[in-house]
């Protein structure tokens, strides 16, 4: 495919997410597992998972930072060289940080109006569990392979769990350690970030 039609998709893709998703990076997830993976085939499951895992670690939103990783990973995955990987991180990365700075900007001078209003107040009350509902969706499409047809959830032919991301018994107990670590033990995600790479590169 031309390079330059993908990078016109790439920046298509995550404009329309950046315009459309409320509630932060973790909300966005879904939408870029969405294009990236199903509606263009652009990459794997499992390479997305990494690509989430690697935007956790670094420093940054972990929308933008998706937005970034998946850029690059994109132009490679087209068998472009290592510059047109950059330009696609920039692509993607100016794409989805485009519209939070417009709207901002022609917001920033009437929020003070509409703040504490009934209605301002009454679409982020219905917001406000959207988001949540789009960070679990996140969580689920990253562990099941479901697609969101219509299809109920548990009866969908494709409902399984996404192998690359749980291999085998020891991705299982790592995911259970962190589990009980964060919620018992209120250890900082740092650390369970920390601690998990060192256990995976023992471990496997």
């Amino acid at each position: 495919m031309n390079e330059t039609l993908i990078l016109l998709q790439l920046f298509g893709v995550f404009f329309l997410i950046g315009m459309f998703t409320f509630g932060g990076g973790y909300a966005m997830l879904s939408l870029i597992q969405t294009q990236v993976v199903v509606a263009h085939g652009w990459m794997s499951e499992s390479a997305f998972t990494d690509i989430v895992a690697i935007s956790q670690m670094t420093p940054g939103p972990i929308g933008i930072n998706c937005a970034t990783f998946c850029g690059y990973t994109v132009m490679q995955e087209a068998g472009t060289g290592h510059l047109m990987g950059i330009l696609g991180s920039f692509t993607a990365t100016l794409a989805i940080s485009l519209p939070s700075f417009i709207i901002v900007l022609l917001l920033v001078k009437f929020y003070t109006h509409v703040k504490g209003s009934p209605l301002f107040e009454g679409v982020m009350a219905w917001i406000r569990p959207a988001v949540v509902g789009l960070i679990a969706a996140a969580a689920v499409i990253l562990a099941l392979n479901v697609s969101w047809d219509g299809t109920p959830l548990f009866s969908h032919p494709a409902f399984s769990i996404v192998r690359d991301n749980f291999p085998d018994l020891r991705s299982w107990l790592l995911l259970g350690a962190a589990l009980l670590a964060s919620f018992f033990l209120k250890i900082k995600p740092i650390a369970l970030i920390v601690a998990g790479g060192i256990l995976g590169f023992l471990l496997y």
